[in-house]
């Protein structure tokens, strides 16, 4: 099929103090989040003056992907639209419809399978889509790409970079901690989110003759009635000093591709303050970000759509996941009653 763009849709963050409380307006309208739980999470931004990296880490990797493009082709523009915050994905969308785009193949910043990672894109882009009106550019998007070769050993390098950050006397017993962004049960119970995640770990340990791992999750938000996956973190750290279950940790964030607010608060300020309080040595690898590999492998994706025969490269058991969602994929999972007097749960996730 013939496509004459590519858009990179995106999160979104704040670029200023002032950008913050909108943008969290953005993020969690229709969201059963008390304010004062909004303003604690808008405290985690201010800490860094108000700038998420997110939108910079963005266009990096649009910079990245445009000089891997133009070197190896195939030469298409590349376009940038966020769920919820500037450049929104309606004004891009207006923009390619100006520019003449007709059909565009999408590449969302999310590699897993579930409501939030894969199907709100697309009903964002559909919503967007909408904003714009009948001429609007046709978007097709990228599969899911968690078993990719591309991503596992991006992963990998990241991995082994921070190995050798542990001082020599604590690498005896070290334990790779892999880390997701924690859903609801009623989420991760209709996607194949956690066995995606199991892989990922499964894959990546394998490849770096490593036996001692976990899968642990962050930034937990909700009604405290309301189950998520566990376990979170800092619960799970407190655990490994306490049961001595190694002698440092590495901790692998996942579930994201770059590293934005909640990657340098919950594990760059929250987690080490508590290993250096536990006296647990801790590294954090870096997430997949510009890295050369993960970089020819949204080509590769984009080769996968655009010519006819193309090898569809999966590692694992897994296999290479389908282009087009099934149509009851992933549904959105249904939002629990909070009572009034309730208060959400002390995690954040935003």
């Amino acid at each position: 099929m013939t496509y004459d763009a590519i858009l990179v849709v995106s999160f979104g963050g704040p670029e200023s103090r002032e950008e913050v409380i909108p943008f969290l307006e953005n993020v969690l309208r229709g969201k059963n989040i008390p304010r004062e739980r909004m303003l604690a999470v808008a405290e985690h931004y201010y800490h860094f003056d108000g700038k998420s990296p997110i939108n910079q880490q963005t266009r990096n990797l649009i910079a990245a992907l445009e000089n891997e493009l133009t070197q190896h082709g195939p030469k298409l523009p590349v376009y940038w639209g966020n769920r919820n915050w500037h450049p929104m994905l309606a004004e891009t969308l207006q923009q390619m419809q100006q520019d003449g785009i007709r059909r565009a193949l999408g590449f969302v910043t999310s590699a897993y399978s579930s409501y939030s990672g894969c199907r709100q894109y697309r009903e964002d882009i559909a919503r967007a889509q909408k904003e714009v009106g009948p001429e609007a550019p046709q978007v097709d998007k990228l599969r899911v790409f968690f078993n990719h070769p591309g991503f596992v050993e991006a992963t990998e390098d990241r991995l082994r970079d921070a190995l050798w950050e542990l001082p020599t006397s604590a690498r005896q017993n070290v334990e790779i901690v892999y880390i997701a962004h924690s859903i609801p049960f009623s989420m991760a119970n209709t996607s194949d989110y956690v066995r995606q995640l199991e892989e990922v770990t499964k894959l990546v340990s394998e490849k770096l003759g490593v036996s001692n791992h976990a899968l642990v999750y962050q930034s937990r938000s909700g009604a405290p009635g309301q189950p998520w996956l566990e376990p979170d973190i800092l619960d799970y750290l407190r655990e490994v000093k306490q049961r001595n279950l190694a002698s440092a940790v590495v901790l692998a964030p996942i579930s994201f591709l770059s590293d934005h607010m909640e990657v340098l608060y919950d594990l760059d300020i929250e987690a080490r303050q508590l290993c250096d309080s536990l006296q647990l040595p801790m590294a954090r690898a870096r997430t997949v970000g510009v890295h050369p590999r993960f970089i020819a492998m949204i080509r590769e994706l984009i080769l996968e759509r655009t010519i006819p025969g193309a090898e569809r490269r999966a590692l694992g058991a897994l296999g290479p996941r389908q282009d087009i969602c099934e149509e009851n994929c992933c549904p959105a999972p249904p939002r629990p009653v909070r009572p009034s007097t309730a208060q959400s749960s002390p995690r954040k996730g935003v």
